[in-house]
């Protein structure tokens, strides 16, 4: 786990950093400088856009991860990373041009409830584009275990770009239309950036050629893309199917609820760049037992770092809001909802990266598909009677079904679990240090009552669970710091 735990604390760092100025840009700015309708719009477009993602990509992201190690000769390796950039090709052209044939259908279809949508549709699979290839370069530096580069970029780049975009809006450089233009703009660069760097990393060496194996790749490729259409419609399908049924500007009320539930799910994201490919390599290996150790030691990490994040959301969101304009306070229960459902599928630790690592994947990407449809068919259910309410709802439901289904399948057919006795005192711990701190607020401005309560929240919660022994690694590594500054012997 050095390396995991090197590469991972410096994913986490960078990825908080990220979400920071994501959490000032999406409580400060957007509200104010863009107003809820082009802030509902642009996320509506990159949700979008991530949506179709996968179908661009192909899975090669993922594809790439799985079988890179298993190519023995440098030769096979070029050969196998020219495949993996130039065969997406083969299903986004055409693609693009059934888009271009059924354009009027498809424009009249996504802005019959919102009008405003409609000079801005062909900035979705533009986006699309950049984000599909920007993920198979960054799966190329992941490979390489240079996941830092690719994860700063993403979760930084990215933001900080918006950040200057934002401040080009109120100090009327570009307008709030030139901003929509411009966010695509960015992720076309994020592209450029994150290509020519994985290029330095590995010098390319395209060539037409098809891998040894190809058949095992194109089979597993298809599930992936199944795997992630599964994944990204659960987390921003929502979104697209609240543009067909209110007006934009909720979008922009629930994104921000949103936006602060997914600051739990970060240990995951940040982790799972580097422990992805050493799963991958154990799976291959059939290395049960150490598999078990890295599943268990995932979970009770994550599930540590995770909870603490997440009780500092939840004792901290009234006064959060007091922060935002009165129209997005309906946003409060959202975040209740989306945060459980990211909570709970935390505490899987890397159940995915196992599942998509082997032989029975393809079983639970067709239940995900079964969940994607019951995700919709909530979502037009609720949404007409509970509004954005209703709409995380079922997205709390239908995640939570999901993440249960994935990890029996791991424990019945794997014979690999991630809980421990260490699990239970975990949940124990966060519901109890949660209904100390929820229900009192300092009667101060809501900066420094959060600051305040915090600081509390955080003494409590990091000594109880370095007390009780929640995660040995955890404590190992407080322990060696502890002696550094000569508090302990």
């Amino acid at each position: 786990m050095g390396i995991v735990l090197n590469q991972s604390f410096k994913n986490t760092i960078i990825t908080y950093i990220g979400f920071a100025i994501g959490g000032i840009n999406t409580i400060y700015l957007y509200p104010v400088f863009l107003g809820a309708t082009f802030y509902g719009l642009t996320n509506y477009i990159t949700s979008s856009a991530n949506v179709i993602m996968p179908l661009f990509a192909i899975g090669m992201q993922n594809t790439l991860v799985k079988f890179y190690s298993q190519y023995q000769t440098d030769a096979e390796r070029s050969r196998f990373l020219s495949f993996t950039v130039l065969f997406p090709l083969l299903l986004i052209i055409p693609l693009l041009l059934i888009g271009f044939l059924f354009q009027e259908e498809i424009l009249y279809f996504l802005s019959k409830k919102n009008a405003i949508v409609k000079n801005y549709i062909w900035l979705i699979p533009f986006i699309a584009l950049c984000m599909a290839y920007f993920e198979i370069f960054y799966a190329w530096l992941r490979v390489h275990m240079h996941s830092v580069f690719g994860n700063f970029i993403k979760e930084v780049g990215l933001r900080s770009a918006s950040l200057v975009l934002l401040m080009g809006v109120y100090y009327n450089w570009i307008t709030v239309e030139g901003f929509v233009y411009a966010t695509a703009v960015v992720y076309f660069l994020a592209l450029l950036i994150t290509m020519f760097y994985a290029f330095s990393v590995e010098k390319p060496n395209f060539q037409f050629a098809i891998p040894v194996n190809t058949k095992a790749i194109l089979t597993y490729t298809f599930y992936i893309i199944l795997s992630g259409s599964v994944a990204n419609l659960l987390l921003d399908g929502d979104k697209m199917i609240l543009n067909q049924y209110m007006n934009i500007e909720n979008i922009a009320f629930y994104s921000v609820a949103t936006y602060i539930a997914l600051v739990i799910s970060v240990p995951s994201r940040a982790m799972h760049q580097i422990v992805y490919p050493i799963t991958a390599k154990l799976m291959h290996e059939e290395k049960h037992d150490e598999m078990n150790i890295l599943y268990k030691k995932t979970s009770i990490n994550l599930q540590m770092v995770g909870g603490y994040v997440m009780l500092g959301i939840f004792v901290n969101i009234n006064k959060l809001y007091e922060m935002v304009p009165p129209e997005y306070a309906g946003g409060i229960l959202v975040v209740f909802m989306i945060g459980l459902s990211k909570y709970f599928d935390l505490i899987l630790g890397n159940n995915n990266a196992i599942i998509f690592n082997t032989k029975y994947y393809r079983t639970v990407l067709f239940l995900g598909v079964a969940l994607v449809v019951l995700t919709v068919i909530l979502n037009m259910i609720f949404i007409p009677i509970y509004g954005i309410i209703g709409s995380a709802f079922a997205t709390l439901l239908s995640i939570t079904l999901y993440s249960l289904a994935k990890l029996l399948f791991v424990v019945k057919k794997l014979n690999l679990y991630p809980f421990t006795n260490q699990t239970l005192y975990s949940i124990a711990l966060t519901l109890v240090i949660f209904l100390a701190f929820y229900f009192w607020e300092f009667p101060f401005s809501p900066i420094i009552s959060i600051i305040l309560k915090s600081i509390l929240l955080t003494i409590a919660y990091v000594y109880l669970n370095y007390k009780f022994v929640i995660s040995v690694e955890i404590n190992e590594v407080m322990d060696k710091y502890l002696k550094k500054l000569k508090v302990m012997k």
